[in-house]
């Protein structure tokens, strides 16, 4: 397949199930019908609100001396091209 912006050599990538065609020339990525429709609703469900937290635990304390770890969210931009 050929890139409709510079004609350079396109590849397909897979991700939860989206097809994601990117050129290897111009780095654009296209999508086809529907596909950012599916992508802004993954997108909506990993962003929504967090499950309720999980019963008190032993009286002992948090693991690993009360440290907590941290994790970014990403977009799902970011998310697609993840490894």
């Amino acid at each position: 397949m050929q890139c409709p912006k510079c004609r350079g050599s396109m590849r397909t990538y897979e991700r939860n199930g989206v097809h994601i065609e990117q050129c290897d020339n111009c780095r654009g990525i296209f999508l086809d019908y529907g596909e950012l429709e599916t992508l802004t609703r993954m997108e909506a469900s990993y962003h929504a609100a967090p499950p309720p937290p999980p019963a008190p635990g032993p009286a002992w304390g948090a693991p690993h001396g009360g440290h907590y770890g941290h994790h970014r969210q990403r977009s799902w931009v970011g998310m697609l091209f993840s490894s």
